[in-house]
């Protein structure tokens, strides 16, 4: 696959990113997940849930279809939210920043193509429900990227795993001078622990 050139460095630039032994612990229950469902040749389907379905978890499914792909394990990445928003626009142009380029798009609730190589098809990413018709219904896991989340959803129907991530949310620095580099920071964050995730699976 062809990364685009401004993707393959941020991945290459991640993978030596340290990740501290609390976060391995957190993250030992995805790479089991996956590892599980690579072993059993089930599809392994992950949905990245938060409460708006605005930053973090659109980063999660961003990062972690990019990063699968660049380790080549087949993995479905899908994200959603407790509530419908619109995937929110200081996140947009973080994964911008990172590289990605994305097809700009218009409305309440816009459908954004996502790309991170040439000759791998857009992700279409836009504001949802979890159990909206473009998730998956069963046999997924179940990732749940801040507490608020966590805590209001203590069960995810058709969820074959539920994994809580919590990740802080960079939405307390909208409208500050510090707005880029927070929301830069947490994609980073996510990106740097999908890397240690998928590199993980033999």
């Amino acid at each position: 696959m062809k990364f685009y050139p401004e993707i393959q460095k941020k991945i290459e630039k991640l993978s030596t990113a340290e990740i501290s032994a609390v976060r391995k612990q957190v993250l030992q229950p995805l790479i089991d997940f996956i590892q599980n469902s690579k072993d059993s040749g089930e599809k392994i389907q992950l949905n990245f849930i938060c409460t708006h379905n605005s930053r973090r978890s659109q980063f999660g499914q961003i990062w972690a279809q990019a990063i699968s792909a660049y380790y080549e394990i087949e993995t479905y990445c899908f994200s959603g939210g407790t509530e419908e928003t619109a995937f929110y626009n200081n996140a947009i142009q973080a994964l911008e920043r990172a590289g990605f380029r994305i097809v700009p798009a218009s409305g309440s609730n816009p459908r954004y193509e996502v790309n991170y190589a040439e000759d791998a098809p857009p992700m279409i990413c836009f504001s949802k429900v979890y159990d909206s018709p473009e998730n998956p219904a069963e046999n997924f896991a179940a990732l749940m990227t801040c507490n608020h989340a966590d805590d209001n959803c203590p069960f995810i129907p058709g969820s074959k795993a539920r994994i809580a991530l919590d990740y802080k949310d960079p939405k307390q620095f909208d409208g500050t001078p510090l707005a880029n580099a927070k929301y830069d920071e947490r994609s980073d964050q996510i990106a740097a622990e999908m890397i240690y995730v998928f590199n993980s699976i033999t």
